[in-house]
């Protein structure tokens, strides 16, 4: 696979985390496509083994969805760029320090984006805590489930 196809993945692979935190935006599935696009042209069986790993975890991700809070952003009362910020700070928290940091990330974005909001660091707690009710649970483990498979790839082309 050339430097420009992996370039593209990698692209197609953000858009899905991206997609994880935009209402009606398939993100788990864009990154599986991703996935796929490089396993079916890097036929190594590293390239077949993340994909199978990837298939695994974004199916069961689906699986477990319904047992996860709903998602319910007007409930929460923040703007959607508290969310956004942190799904920022998750993607960033994760390749940091790994998976922990995409949880530390994700809410420490979120109270971060709501004391700057608010204007006080109480105010800022209680309203994280109000979003992670509301929306944040779903959001968390689905963006945590498509960082896995993005790490998977890109541990795979660093090391494999």
């Amino acid at each position: 696979m050339s430097l420009w196809q992996l370039v593209a993945v990698g692209l197609v692979m953000l858009l899905g985390l991206v997609g994880v935190l935009v209402p009606g935006v398939p993100g788990p599935a864009i990154v599986w496509a991703a996935a796929a696009w490089w396993a079916l042209t890097d036929t190594t069986g590293l390239a077949w083994g993340i994909l199978a790993g990837a298939t695994a975890l974004l199916l069961l991700n689906q699986a477990l969805r319904p047992l996860l809070p709903t998602r319910r952003p007007r409930e929460s009362g923040a703007p959607r760029r508290t969310v956004y910020t942190g799904g920022a700070a998750s993607i960033v928290g994760f390749f940091v320090v790994p998976v922990l940091g995409g949880i530390a990330g994700f809410i420490g974005g979120i109270y971060g984006a709501e004391w700057a909001r608010l204007g006080s660091p109480r105010a800022g707690w209680a309203s994280t805590r109000t979003v992670m009710r509301a929306i944040g649970t779903a959001v968390l483990v689905e963006l945590l489930a498509c960082l896995s498979v993005t790490g998977a790839w890109l541990g795979a082309l660093i090391w494999g």
